[in-house]
């Protein structure tokens, strides 16, 4: 079987799955090669040209035959081997280089087992490229081959690890009605129940519990299949997770009526749920239960718990934990540690830092490149270089790589003390070394020339951003935006908007704002109340961003660590929801307001008459902008990238 032409990976998928019923009986002849419609399997030209093969200098070679042992329906060696080397990438954390061992299976005329087609399943899984599943089961299809309850099983895991907890339901239905031989089991059934929970239905789950303990009166598998330990810790987490605790208290109940007695995983989901809730004296409480139980407490149960309290502001309370631990013949973890120190960073108790760190060095615990980067952000976020350059140094001589994070901290760090000459010069430091900076790196060095009124710099390093292959996002152009608003440049803000098109990055209505906000601080307000558009179009793109909000991207997680490398509870509090994004001015007078200028002048009242031409427009307002820069020095700039 061939997938060069039909690649799982590279498969268009329509956005609805496989919502309609699930094909999986066998629509191929005896050789697997064809479906019922004549087509050709993933998309073949013709037979005569899967037997040959074109190689470099035009020379053609045989395809190579089929291997006997698969022709008879049997997995050969090859292929068990196979298959289990694809697992082992898979426990390796290497999913992506599954579907070159998949392919090579073919290359070699061997045709995947069911347990390959399952393991390439997990893998998909793995990479959340959910679009190949439509491509997959019709491969399964044209193989001839019968799913069992390992497959569905984990066809069921991938919906619900994609949200799409219809077509999990689905085939969870046609699985127990149509085919006799694969009834749901144990895993199918917490599978489920951990999907709707997920989704924020823990109704659903219950539900599904219900009908698994024959509480709903269906005929499936509810005589053979019971709920195990597992499946009511999973429930319980489904009503911790939405702050239910008297449901989840109730499961607990049903688990000791039915001589099932609630462990360690159990008592860890409450407490994480009281936490949440700033209830973690609740928290700490079932530390007592736990031992009258005759149950250890382990890490996690002191993580939660020390993170609970730094959450609440009670710092004391979670350095007493720490030090409980040791009694509870628990040893504190570099996580505990972490969480304990950010807080006491949190709130600027340098001398509870060290203490933390003197308790680290005592119980023998190595601080990690966490460690290091809550020190460098606390220090970062106040410009105080000289101490974040010790811990740097204090970092690699433990031998503890930066990562890319790491340095977008750092720049961050030379941006607030309106250093960005710095902060680009760990673009090149990082070059050196081998570190690839990421998107939030040079997003970063982008707002600092912004910051200084040097455009010319901060278009330099977004080309050598694109030149690294670096894919800029949604963050990186409303800071180039902003940059040519401050600069009184709303044509150059407007210009970024193609750019923006180029990249292949969708605007949102914060965007058009941004841009509308440049016209209107140079006066044109016709000019920006076209950029915002008409009141359709703010209405559809803000429905295009509630929907990417829902379904997440991987944007929006750069976006998220650049707001963490930035933004401060006080910084949080903005005057203007468009500007302050992206920074806050103070007049040195004490007159400004963020991303404004306190006044305007009679050269900008006199042209806001007589703007009609674009050209006229930019040079004369090119002109003015010269005279404002002047004035850039008066003012005081922090940045921050929330």
């Amino acid at each position: 079987m061939r997938l060069r032409g039909h690649s799982l990976y590279e498969q268009a998928y329509s956005g609805t799955m496989v919502e309609t019923p699930i094909h999986l009986a066998s629509t191929s002849n005896s050789t697997g090669k064809t479906r019922n419609n004549g087509e050709q399997l993933n998309g073949s030209a013709s037979m005569e040209e899967e037997k040959q093969q074109v190689i470099d200098g035009g020379a053609v070679q045989p395809a190579p035959s089929v291997c006997t042992t698969c022709a008879k329906g049997h997995a050969c060696q090859a292929v068990i081997s196979r298959t289990r080397e694809m697992r082992a990438l898979i426990d390796a954390k290497k999913p992506h280089q599954v579907q070159a061992v998949f392919e090579h299976l073919a290359d070699e005329g061997h045709r995947p087992s069911l347990v390959t087609y399952t393991t390439l399943l997990s893998a998909v899984t793995s990479q959340r490229t959910f679009e190949a599943i439509p491509s997959l089961l019709a491969d399964i299809d044209a193989a001839g081959l019968h799913p069992d309850s390992i497959f569905f099983n984990a066809l069921i895991n991938a919906f619900v690890e994609a949200g799409r907890m219809g077509e999990a339901t689905s085939t969870f239905w046609k699985m127990s009605r149509h085919h006799p031989g694969c009834r749901p089991t144990i895993s199918t059934f917490n599978t489920l129940i951990k999907g709707f929970g997920l989704a924020g239905r823990p109704e659903e789950s219950q539900r599904i519990f219900d009908m698994m303990a024959g509480g709903a009166g269906d005929v499936v598998a509810a005589s053979t299949v019971r709920p195990n330990l597992t499946t009511y810790n999973i429930l319980v987490k489904a009503w911790c997770d939405h702050r239910r605790l008297e449901e989840a208290w109730g499961v607990v109940g049903r688990m000791r009526a039915r001589g099932v007695e609630p462990d360690v995983v159990t008592y860890n989901t409450v407490a994480s749920a009281y936490a949440k809730n700033d209830e973690t004296w609740r928290a700490e409480e079932l530390v007592v239960e736990m031992m009258r139980a005759r149950l250890r407490t382990s890490d996690r149960t002191w993580g939660i718990i020390v993170g609970g309290y730094c959450r609440e502001g009670r710092l004391e309370e979670a350095l007493r934990c720490v030090r409980q631990m040791k009694e509870a013949g628990v040893l504190p973890n570099v996580i505990v540690f972490n969480t304990l120190l950010k807080g006491f960073l949190d709130a600027n108790d340098m001398a509870a830092v060290d203490d933390v760190l003197g308790l680290m060095e005592q119980f023998g615990i190595k601080p990690d490149i966490v460690t290091y980067s809550h020190q460098l952000n606390a220090f970062s976020s106040l410009g105080h270089m000289a101490k974040c350059n010790k811990v740097f140094d204090r970092m690699v001589e433990a031998g503890v790589e930066p990562d890319p994070q790491v340095y977008s901290i750092l720049a961050k760090g030379y941006v607030r003390a309106q250093q960005p000459g710095k902060a680009e010069e760990l673009l090149q430091r990082m070059c050196r070394i081998g570190v690839r900076p990421n998107v939030v790196t040079f997003t970063t060095v982008i707002s600092g020339w912004c910051s200084v009124a040097d455009m010319d710099n901060a278009t330099k390093v977004y080309r050598k951003m694109r030149d690294a292959g670096v894919r800029p996002n949604l963050r990186t152009f409303e800071t180039l935006i902003w940059g040519y608003s401050e600069q009184k440049q709303p044509w150059k803000a407007q210009e970024v908007l193609q750019m923006m098109q180029e990249a292949g990055v969708r605007p949102k209505q914060s965007t058009h704002s941004l841009v509308a906000d440049a016209w209107k601080a140079v006066g044109l307000t016709e000019n920006g109340n076209r950029a915002l558009g008409s009141p359709d179009d703010r209405l559809r793109r803000n429905a295009n961003d509630d929907n990417e909000a829902d379904h997440g991207s991987e944007d929006n997680d750069d976006d998220d660590k650049l707001q963490r490398l930035g933004r401060t509870n006080e910084e949080a509090k903005s005057d203007h929801p468009s500007h302050s994004s992206f920074l806050q001015v103070t007049s040195a007078l004490g007159t400004g307001k963020a991303g404004r200028f306190a006044s305007t002048s009679p050269l900008q009242r006199s042209c806001q008459l007589r703007m009609r031409s674009s050209g006229f427009c930019r040079n004369l307002w090119q002109k003015q902008g010269r005279l404002y820069s002047q004035g850039v020095s008066s003012f005081k700039i922090m940045v921050f990238l929330g």
